[in-house]
């Protein structure tokens, strides 16, 4: 193993060890609080444009597999962990820093993700790198060189291709803006028909394909900047339900003219509480967001479903008259815990009747 540094923009500096591939990462340096759900991280297109840390004293204790994947290919720039295994385990045959490295991916361990990640909490998200082959002042040249994810559009660039999943039920358009398989099989599996087409089809083009209903998925990016799926559920708003996760929610409450911001260090973790406005249940989800909705001047017909219990940030959005609703976490919570699963039934129900 081979030394590697770990640069934030502003100056900061860490040591690391080399358990991934060789090269140099760049990106938007964000952390995950889950202790679990190592491989499913790095695979969620939601991840385009960032380096992942994990505050989580050991990753990779339990293998990896295929089973773990939600894409067809890692997306995080470069993965920053305290202490990192390699062994096979419950989850596949293949140790985590081997399937690391098969797959290109710079990683380090023997990094102190403690101090990192207080820097990030006390300043804010920043631009950051990861480099076994840099030293640390030409790393920080090209961290700072590196573009901010404000105002990038990268929706279009994590969408996979059209294809279709399920056989029976209501026929539901996802406009896929990096969508995880967990979230497509949890629809499919709430009994419908889905018809995925990548982000930047418009709304006739949606509309043509005769749907009982619309999904907007989870993606990486700033919303504010995905200006063709806002205009096509806008457009969409009206004509048949929409239904949107993640990145999907802020897109839609853009459509409905909130405005979206910037969160200081995002949600990301297994862990978080989210209240209920109708009966005060709150639901532990899964979340991976560094923007967020703005409460202040709601739209008539519009309403808060949603608050998060650490910031009291909007989690969900609903427009009665309009068929659409949102939320910021993720319900299939793969891995995670499984409060949310039901919106999928939910959803399916209400436009024709699922399982």
């Amino acid at each position: 193993m081979s030394g590697a540094i770990v640069a934030l923009e502003d100056g900061l500096v860490l040591e690391g060890r080399s358990v991934g591939a060789p090269g140099t990462g760049l990106g938007e340096m964000v952390f995950t609080t889950g202790m679990t759900g190592y491989q499913e991280a790095v695979t969620d297109p939601s991840y385009l444009g960032q380096i992942l840390a994990f505050t989580a004293p050991m990753i990779g204790n339990y293998g990896t597999g295929p089973a773990n994947d939600e894409s067809d290919r890692p997306w995080a720039g470069a993965v920053v962990m305290a202490s990192a295994g390699d062994a096979p385990g419950a989850a596949g045959p293949v140790g985590w820093c081997t399937w690391l490295r098969e797959r290109g991916v710079v990683a380090v361990d023997d990094c102190d993700t403690r101090r990192l990640v207080r820097r990030l909490r006390d300043a804010g998200a920043m631009r950051g790198g990861v480099s076994t082959e840099l030293g640390a002042e030409e790393l920080l040249a090209r961290v700072r060189e590196h573009p901010p994810l404000d105002g990038r559009d990268l929706a279009g660039e994590a969408a996979g291709p059209a294809r279709l999943l399920g056989e029976d039920g209501p026929r539901v358009v996802a406009i896929d803006c990096g969508m995880k398989r967990s979230i497509a099989a949890g629809l499919a599996g709430a009994g419908c028909r889905l018809d995925v087409v990548p982000a930047g089809t418009s709304a006739d083009d949606v509309l043509a394909r005769d749907p009982d209903g619309v999904f907007v998925s989870n993606g990486p990016g700033d919303p504010a900047a995905v200006e063709g799926v806002v205009g096509a559920v806008r457009d969409l708003l009206g004509q048949v339900p929409v239904f949107g996760i993640c990145l999907g929610h802020q897109m839609l409450a853009r459509a409905l003219g909130l405005e979206t911001r910037k969160l200081a260090f995002g949600h990301r973790g297994a862990n978080h509480p989210v209240r209920r406005s109708d009966d005060g249940r709150v639901e532990i989800t899964v979340q991976n967001h560094g923007y967020a909705v703005v409460a202040e001047g709601l739209p008539d017909g519009v309403q808060v479903t949603r608050t998060s219990l650490f910031d009291g940030s909007v989690e969900g959005i609903a427009a009665p008259e309009l068929r659409a609703w949102s939320v910021q976490y993720h319900p299939e919570a793969s891995p995670g815990p499984r409060d949310a699963r039901y919106m999928f039934r939910e959803f399916v129900g209400a436009i024709g009747g699922g399982r």
